[in-house]
């Protein structure tokens, strides 16, 4: 079946398969998503950065940086293979790259000694450190984890059924996910 753009182009998409059938505002969607995704990164960043705590720093900086070229190299493929031109992609990955240190910035200097103070109460490090980790937990169960349990965003069949994941596998995770809960009882700094 074929389908051509409302937009009044000559461009064609079969929709016999879901990869060409692709809309073209999926490259912006990525990219945004990408930029959030970033965006989270330098929250945390920065929140580690306001903190006078030099492992916090350290292991902030190096999760961030260990994860940032895997996320590059993606976004880039991925708009090569989607028929992006080489400038756009450039932009695309200037504001990417940017987004991090940016938020880092904002967020180091929104939670400087003098607003430490006005919102003591609310501890905003951590609250912004609370927020950093939810978009990654949310991006890992509405995203990934389904991608894994083989009931992915594909419309293709699955020849092994689409079974999802084990129940051994959801208490592993479920499990996991508690561990630092049953840890921090009793607890207090």
């Amino acid at each position: 079946m074929l389908l051509v753009d409302q937009i009044g182009s000559s461009h064609v998409h079969s929709t016999d398969d879901p990869e060409t059938a692709r809309p073209s505002n999926s490259k912006i969607t990525t990219t945004l998503g990408l930029v959030v995704h970033a965006a989270a990164d330098g929250v945390a960043l920065g929140a580690a950065a306001s903190t006078s705590q030099t492992s916090v720093q350290l292991i902030v900086f190096v999760a961030i940086m260990l994860h940032k070229a895997p996320a590059a190299f993606g976004l880039v493929s991925f708009l090569m293979h989607a028929g992006l031109e080489r400038n756009r992609i450039r932009k695309h990955l200037l504001v990417f790259a940017l987004a991090a240190p940016v938020m880092s910035m904002v967020t180091y200097l929104g939670l400087s000694k003098s607003s430490k103070e006005a919102l003591s109460e609310v501890n905003a490090t951590g609250v912004a450190m609370l927020f950093s980790a939810g978009t990654f937990l949310y991006v890992a169960t509405v995203h990934v984890l389904p991608e894994v349990g083989g009931m992915g965003h594909s419309h293709k069949p699955d020849p092994t059924g689409g079974r999802g994941l084990s129940r051994l596998e959801v208490a592993a995770l479920v499990l996991g996910c508690l561990i630092p809960l049953i840890l921090s009882i009793g607890h207090q700094h």
